[in-house]
């Protein structure tokens, strides 16, 4: 069996495919819940199965921090630290790069971290992230990238993709040698196409990382401020550029909506912090009507489940989801948890906001 295989649907554009990892298969088009430090807020890993998750995605960067590469290598990676047996992708930290600009400084090298927790420095490098990522037990391990900020200036950009694709270069080397003796337990390692908003630098971007071979490709830097129109034109130009036999990977976004243009696009993996974050602040995604999911927010919503008007509300949270938290408790009850911070207030939201996108990859395979 490939690592991937897939068909394209003629009339939609959607990818409908199956991609191999050492802990086991995941039908695509699929959602990523976010486990940045080994957990997903609020929700165990039983749960996540019982929802339809079939991957997660944790962080490099905070989990080199807290636990430590020494306690990961002794329960032998984090899927027996955190009992999770399903596949984990790892972003390599370079996210961390554009978010935590004011306490790194980068070099050819690689990237110097002053701690947020304890003020210790960290340098991550192409192949220090690697081996980290061996540690983690990564089913799917993301290479060293600069994010460049938006805005930035072409020649800004133009500098920072030559650094990323010479990155990509010393990763995939050292990859190829400290993996090249695993056999079936070789884990994936995805390249980054970055170049910010223009277009010819994102097309440089793909033609060099796609000859480095690498087992799938993802689309960075659409989602650190970008307005609307620009994020779809870099998905809708890009994602066709991508190799058609190798999965793609639109990194960070999105909302619904963006989702769905992301699968009409031909990408076929995702994540977001969107629905656990906003379920931690009472936010539910609703769905307003039985239609189709769209590129539109026709057939879905967003409900401040802490407002007053659901005071005295005996309807389900989504009287459409079938989820856990919607065919036990009213809109009333859930009010009532938050506004006593009740910590089951959290977990219910969560359970729902996760079912809500976990449901929505489903529909759209269907």
């Amino acid at each position: 069996m490939p690592i991937f295989s897939h068909k394209t649907n003629a009339k939609t554009g959607i990818r409908k495919g199956i991609l191999k990892t050492p802990h086991g298969t995941i039908p695509s088009p699929f959602f990523m819940p976010i486990a940045t430090r080994g957990a997903v807020k609020n929700i165990t890993p039983d749960e996540l199965r019982t929802l339809g998750a079939d991957i997660i995605l944790s962080n490099t960067y905070h989990l080199s921090q807290r636990p430590g590469v020494e306690i990961l290598k002794k329960f032998k990676g984090l899927h027996n630290l955190m009992q999770w047996d399903g596949p984990i992708l790892t972003d390599s930290g370079g996210y961390q790069v554009f978010s935590l600009a004011k306490m790194r400084k980068i070099t050819p090298e690689g990237v110097r971290f002053r701690s947020e927790i304890d003020g210790h420095e960290i340098f991550l490098t192409p192949e220090s992230v690697i081996d980290i990522q061996l540690a983690i037990g990564s089913d799917i391990m993301m290479i060293l990238d600069e994010c460049p900020p938006y805005p930035c200036t072409y020649e800004y950009a133009s500098k920072s993709l030559d650094l990323t694709i010479a990155w990509a270069k010393r990763a995939k080397i050292y990859f190829d040698k400290k993996t090249n003796r695993m056999g079936d337990k070789r884990p994936l390692i995805f390249g980054i196409i970055q170049g910010s908003t223009f277009l010819d630098l994102r097309k440089k971007c793909v033609d060099e990382l796609e000859k480095l071979d690498f087992d799938g490709y993802a689309i960075g830097g659409v989602a650190v401020g970008e307005p609307t129109e620009e994020k779809k034109k870099i998905i809708a130009q890009i994602a066709p550029l991508l190799p058609s036999s190798k999965p793609r990977y639109l990194m960070g976004l999105g909302k619904p909506e963006e989702i769905v243009f992301g699968v009409q696009s031909g990408v076929d993996m995702f994540d977001c912090v969107i629905p656990t974050r906003e379920a931690r602040h009472g936010q539910l995604y609703i769905h307003k009507n039985k239609k189709a999911p769209s590129t539109t927010k026709t057939w879905y919503e967003t409900m401040k489940i802490k407002n007053e008007q659901y005071k005295f509300d005996k309807k389900a949270p989504d009287p459409h989801c079938a989820c856990y938290t919607c065919t036990h408790f009213s809109r009333a009850y859930l009010r009532h948890l938050f506004s006593i911070e009740e910590g089951l207030a959290l977990r219910l939201a969560t359970i729902h906001n996760l079912a809500f996108y976990l449901n929505l990859m489903k529909d759209l395979r269907a």
